[in-house]
């Protein structure tokens, strides 16, 4: 049994109040489709990657699975458990940390909003501040213990409401972009913990394509609502990337390698004192690259290194929209 399955997800949302803009005679807008036929299966212990632009459906697909936003159609079981007619089982399995934090009591410090929401979970007193403890250690917040959560900087707002998703250690994590306003070495620590996490199932959301790539096992893409491709990142890039970017770095003559360069389609150059950067495109199976690279050794160019461009995740999210 999967630890979330995703069944034919749809989700629109209705033009707020049409009836009461049609008496005023306000234009009513159009019904917002959120999501159409997602199905998604994330495996027990897995880290599973979900990619997409600002709108594509991230978060919403993310609440759904929390039981914060129902589906119009098609079902989520996690654990086997529907998020709909089974929502508060699902809600004790299910730990989430969202970019836009709201639920949080700004009156309250970091120690006591967790406290309050540990005692929700029905933990008492005693584990509760063993476990805060812990998790403040972990994530950077002891000396934020004592301060209002008005006063915390954004990032450590984040990383708070990832402290409290970690707090009664569920199977499933939900983490919508974890990393969000966290400055480098602090975005870093929290990939750590992440990829230390074992046993739990965790769906991962983020606009830092190298922070999926390094922790996920598996990336879905989505795109206007509907998921248009499920695999590995290393698949991801291979099966989509059709051309390689190539930049030669080499000394000699401009004049002298003309010949080579203007067989070339669509070539960069660029030349600074004796030495010259060529950059072109080609595609990532020919011979265009150990061809050029042969000619201008023949015509007396010394090069000095040649770079290829890595394809990446950004190349493959930009060939689905």
């Amino acid at each position: 049994m999967s630890a979330i399955s995703i069944q034919n997800i749809s989700k629109t949302y209705p033009p707020p109040f049409p009836r009461v803009r049609k008496f005023f005679g306000l234009r009513v807008k159009e019904s917002v489709e959120a999501l159409r036929n997602v199905s998604l299966e994330i495996e027990k212990g897995e880290i599973f990657g979900l990619i997409g632009k600002n709108g594509a459906g991230k978060t919403t697909l993310t609440k759904v699975i929390a039981t914060l936003v129902q589906p119009t159609s098609g079902k989520v079981l996690v654990n086997g458990f529907d998020s709909v007619n089974n929502d508060v089982k699902v809600r004790s399995l299910v730990g989430l940390a969202t970019a836009e934090e709201r639920s949080f009591y700004w009156r309250l410090t970091s120690m006591q909003n967790l406290l309050f929401f540990a005692r929700l979970y029905g933990m008492s007193d005693k584990v509760a501040t063993k476990r805060i403890g812990r998790l403040f250690k972990q994530l950077d917040l002891t000396d934020l213990a004592k301060r209002r959560f008005s006063d915390l900087s954004t990032g450590n707002k984040q990383k708070l409401a990832v402290a409290r998703a970690l707090l009664a250690d569920p199977p499933i994590l939900l983490l919508d972009e974890p990393t969000r306003s966290l400055d480098p070495l602090a975005a870093s620590d929290m990939r750590k913990l992440i990829g230390a996490i074992e046993g739990v199932s965790i769906l991962l959301t983020s606009h830092n394509l190298s922070e999926i790539e390094e922790l996920c096992n598996r990336v879905a893409i989505i795109a206007n609502g509907s998921i248009r491709a499920v695999d590995t990142p290393k698949s991801l890039r291979g099966s989509h990337r059709q051309t390689q970017k190539v930049k030669i770095n080499l000394k000699g003559s401009l004049k002298d390698n003309l010949i080579t360069l203007n067989k070339l389609d669509g070539f960069e150059l660029q030349e600074k004192d004796d030495e010259i950067t060529l950059t072109f495109n080609r595609d990532s199976d020919d011979d265009l690259l150990g061809k050029t690279v042969s000619e201008l050794n023949g015509q007396g160019a010394r090069i000095l290194d040649v770079e290829t461009e890595k394809a990446t995740l950004l190349d493959v999210l930009e060939s689905y929209e």
